[in-house]
């Protein structure tokens, strides 16, 4: 294998790798720490990028493939081709540009790590997106654009505005990346497989097949809304609170390109139908021509120019609605022309907004004279947007208009196309020109938050040079300059149909060059007529501006998500817990009914084979037990505890009886955990009495026939399964593989461990993580906690305890009770190596005899559980020193990097190896992965555990504290 395929890993990890660093590592408030990280990674990352040139310029493809789920195909696979490379080096280079202009807009005063960590964590989430080589993949990083540019945009949190940007970017991002999920898993159902070559080279099967409309659907959803296309284009204004180097960074060169480099990805398999060219071209055309209506009556600066985006990602998407081969190439061509004038005039945004105070245009004028080098920049940058000769925006502008007098289809739609994007053209000049002059020409302003404003510092000018530059270079030379880098991306894309086309300056007299001329004397005179009203209307363009999407989505949220909640919350919801598992029930009832509803089902002859009188008596016992609880629970909480306790003994020895074990084992551990657990809970729970019992009315009474009735027909229906499911004859099953295979494969003896650890991994690797959010939940739910003013004061038995050792002077309070544990607790504490011991013996004999991780897990977790209760928590924390969260965290990790290991060796996710390995003075022993992944299972089971543990020892803290307080205010009054 080349270093092409380990290149893409890098490229890929290093971003998330620098973001990890910047967050975790660099405690500074230092700028220049942080940027200076950033920029060594994205520069590595550019120069990473610019070596693979090679290798995909003549329509070659690099790919790195890692087995994940082969059976489901979900595999790790990246892939590079020309139109991944250059969307590549637009990532890198720009965000290596925002990296250094970031480091001076940034202040001191703001949590600058931070920034940084999040914006090289959006980078790589970016970078994701285009070199995925597998669909499910490409999803996954989509939803990680959303994620960090959510972050990204509410960096400046204390800002209303930011917060709400935020959020409605997030949830429009967020629906339309569901949407994308939903298209590529039909879109992979359709072709077989979701790697990505195998999807592009499936065009007239995908276009053919009765799935392809709603696929396309679902997949045009999740770019229009990503890329802010009409109606879903109201996101995009509204998250300019974010800083400016986000806005030049994802806002003009890569999230909202995320949505167009998608189209362009899927145009061979999805273009050149009907709908394809409704959908698009409605949408692309809305967007061009109201996106460039509105920049021109914006007065914030950001807002004009985030219009303008709109507008050219509008004219991006009717290209590719077209579905002309020439058409792609244009839109490819001006997606990297927009990237380089925008993200430009962005940065002289943000350098206008920083050395005057403000970006709103009404107080802005004559700025030329104050900073003249910044000014020429912008200017330059403006009309490369206006589409001005011999700049890049010219070119690609010039190839939209000739696509748009061709005839692609016969409707009314391209019909219209000419005058709509000459109407749009003329536009764009509008909103150019007075970006120039208002700002840049007229006389000095004069109510400036920064009185006298000035140049910025050299290198936080120089990327705004640095594009300005590009757009010149590529206006005037165009094939020597950006030629190549062009053709490998759109041969890439297009393959055998990639079309003869010119990047020369001058076609002769025809009629694109009409309508550039017409558009820019029209958006001339437009200014010109326009230019008062503009200095002194409001904001929004008239007629309509009382039409704003993000009141629309406000409303539509308040809808949903609280009024229609509140319905749904009257209607379904309480806060009664009988109610909440009563409709869980019945759902497990009708999920279980259903299937066998719609399949039919045979009853088998119920026939009685005889019973053991010990094992039919410990059931009786278990089932008296379990009846005890139900009429216990709600009055004796203790008794009913004790009671449960022994039930879950009798489901111990019921597995010990029927040969399992691995499972009795578990189950022991467990019923000793959960018990004390809950009984250290029945402390804080409100107080029952059986004095203040409310009658037993009618409707009580039936409510309890109702409950009990659903009871018994769920447990005859959980018992007739059951009986079924025993009695049958065993079928060629799945467990016959494991028995044979556990040892050869898996490299035990104990089936049960091997299944969990090996041939069943990955289950293992969810349940464990559910296991460590669970634990995270308890212990945030305890943290608020607060109990019931009844159950604040200390028990009666303590009380009486405390009043004998106040009434001897000898005593203090306390003593009493410290006396009468002493000796429980002296053996306590004995126990504790003693129980670690048992522990690491249960772990080191799990993949042989019964035992494993879990086990050894809960078993240490009963030895910290003893510690705590033989001295208290304030005894057991000054002792040892237990970081729960440490523990789970090393555990998840320890898990998943076994797993990741098997890539490197050419296996699927979690596949384990085995050999035996000779030790000193013992020999040959055997060793499995299996082993490592175990210990990750061992190591989140004793941190989940211990985590619930801390959370309900710390309750008592409080409360101490709170009798503390209340005792102090006493003695003051």
């Amino acid at each position: 294998m080349t270093a092409g395929p380990f290149m893409l890993v890098a490229l890929l990890l290093l971003p998330f790798a620098g973001s990890i660093l910047s967050v975790f590592f660099l405690r500074t408030a230092s700028r220049r720490l942080p940027a200076g990280l950033a920029g060594l990674v994205v520069l590595f990352s550019l120069l990473l990028t610019a070596s693979l040139y090679p290798q995909v310029s003549d329509g070659g493809v690099v790919r790195f493939n890692a087995q994940w789920l082969p059976q489901l195909g979900l595999d790790l696979t990246l892939r590079m081709d020309g139109f991944a490379w250059i969307f590549s080096m637009l990532i890198t280079a720009i965000g290596f540009l925002v990296i250094l202009y970031a480091r001076y807009y940034m202040s001191e005063e703001d949590p600058v790590p931070r920034f940084f960590s999040f914006l090289l964590a959006f980078m790589g989430a970016m970078l994701g997106i285009v070199i995925s080589g597998n669909v499910i993949l490409l999803s996954v990083f989509w939803e990680l654009t959303s994620v960090f540019s959510f972050l990204l945009i509410s960096y400046w949190h204390n800002n209303s505005s930011a917060r709400d940007g935020a959020r409605m970017a997030l949830t429009i991002t967020g629906i339309g990346g569901f949407c994308l999920l939903i298209g590529l898993i039909l879109l992979g159902n359709i072709v077989g497989s979701y790697d990505l070559d195998k999807i592009l080279a499936s065009g007239d099967l995908i276009r053919n097949h009765q799935l392809y409309l709603p696929a396309l659907i679902f997949i045009l959803l999740g770019a229009l809304t990503k890329s802010a296309q009409f109606p879903f284009h109201f996101w995009l204004p509204n998250a300019m609170s974010a800083p400016t180097p986000v806005s030049a960074f994802l806002h003009s060169a890569t999230m909202v390109k995320a949505g167009v480099f998608l189209l362009v990805r899927f145009w061979p398999v999805l273009s050149g139908t009907y709908e394809w060219f409704w959908i698009l071209g409605v949408a692309g055309m809305s967007t061009l021509l109201l996106g460039a209506y509105f920049a021109i009556f914006q007065r914030d600066l950001k807002g004009l120019l985030a219009y303008s985006t709109i507008s050219h990602l509008g004219l991006i998407t009717t290209l590719l609605s077209l579905g002309s081969p020439l058409a792609t190439v244009a839109a490819i061509f001006h997606m990297l022309n927009h990237a380089t004038f925008k993200a430009s005039l962005f940065m002289a945004a943000g350098i206008i907004d920083h050395e005057t105070g403000t970006r709103d245009m009404r107080r802005l004028s004559g700025l030329f004279r104050f900073m003249p080098i910044t000014a020429t920049l912008a200017i330059v940058a403006s009309a490369a947007m206006a589409g001005v000769p011999l700049l890049n925006g010219f070119i690609s502008k010039e190839m939209f208009f000739a696509e748009a007098v061709e005839t692609n289809a016969d409707s009314i739609l391209d019909r219209i196309l000419p005058y709509v994007a000459t109407l749009a053209g003329a536009f764009s000049v509008a909103y150019s020109l007075r970006f120039i002059h208002t700002v840049f020409f007229g006389p000095p302003p004069t109510d400036l938050p920064i009185a006298r404003p000035h140049e910025p510092p050299r290198w936080m000018r120089f990327p705004i040079e640095f594009l300005v530059v590009l757009c010149l270079v590529v206006g005037i030379v165009p094939a020597l300059s950006i030629g190549p880098f062009l053709h490998s991306a759109v041969v890439s894309v297009l393959g055998k149909d990639t079309p003869q086309y010119s990047l020369a300056l001058w076609h002769g007299f025809s009629v694109p060059l009409l309508m550039s001329v017409i558009a820019l004397i029209a958006g001339t005179a437009i200014y010109v007529v326009l230019k008062g009203y503009l200095s002194r209307c409001d904001d929004g363009p008239p007629l309509i501006r009382r039409l704003k999407g993000q009141r629309i989505f406000e409303r539509i949220l308040v809808e949903v998500s609280w009024r229609w909640a509140r319905v749904a919350e009257r209607r379904f919801g309480t806060r009664k817990l009988q109610p909440q598992l009563r409709w869980l029930v019945v759902a497990g009832l009708g999920a279980g009914a259903l299937p066998l509803y719609l399949r039919g089902f045979e009853a088998r002859q119920f026939s009685y084979t005889g019973a053991d009188p010990i094992f039919a008596a410990l059931w009786v016992i278990g089932v008296c037990l379990a009846i005890g609880t139900a009429y216990m629970a709600k009055y004796h909480r203790l008794a009913a505890l004790m009671m449960l306790g022994g039930v879950g003994l009798i489901v111990c020895i019921t597995f010990a009886w029927l040969s399992a074990p691995d499972l009795a084992i578990t189950q022991l551990l467990v019923e000793i955990v959960t018990t004390v657990l809950i009984l250290l809970g029945l402390r804080w729970l409100p107080k029952r009495s059986e004095e203040i019992a409310e009658p037993m009315t009618l409707r009580a009474r039936s409510r309890r026939f109702r409950d009990f009735a659903l009871a018994v027909v769920c447990g005859v229906a959980i018992s007739s399964i059951a009986y079924a499911v025993m009695t049958m004859p065993v079928p060629d099953a799945i467990a016959n593989y494991f028995l044979e295979n556990a040892y050869t494969l898996g490299g035990g003896r104990n089936v049960v461990n091997v299944i969990l650890v090996d041939f069943r991994g990955f289950d293992t690797l969810g349940e464990i993580a559910v296991l460590g959010v669970v634990s995270l939940t308890v212990f945030a739910l305890l943290r608020r906690f607060r109990p019931a003013a009844d159950s604040m004061s200390m028990p009666e038995q303590q009380q009486a305890q405390n009043r004998f050792d106040d009434e001897r002077p000898e005593r203090s309070a306390g003593d009493t009770v410290r006396d009468y544990l002493l000796v429980p607790s002296v053996i306590m504490q004995w126990m504790f190596p003693v129980v670690i011991t048992l522990s690491i013996y249960l772990f080191m004999r799990g993949h042989d005899l019964p035992g494993g991780g879990f086990s050894a897990g809960l078993t240490l977790s009963i030895a910290f559980l003893l510690q705590y209760l033989a001295g208290g928590t304030r005894w057991a924390e000054d002792r040892i020193r237990i970081l729960p969260l440490r523990w789970m965290a090393a555990g998840l990790m320890t898990a998943v990097m076994t797993g990741i290991g098997a890539w490197f060796l050419g296996y699927p996710f979690l596949t384990s190896h085995t050999r035996y390995i000779d030790l000193p003075m013992i020999g040959k022993v055997p060793a499995a992965t299996a082993l490592l992944f175990d210990l990750g299972v061992f190591l989140l089971v004793v941190g989940s555990t211990v985590l619930i543990l801390v959370a309900l020892a710390h309750q008592s803290l409080r409360i101490n504290r709170l009798r503390a307080i209340e005792a102090a205010k006493s003695e003051e009054g």
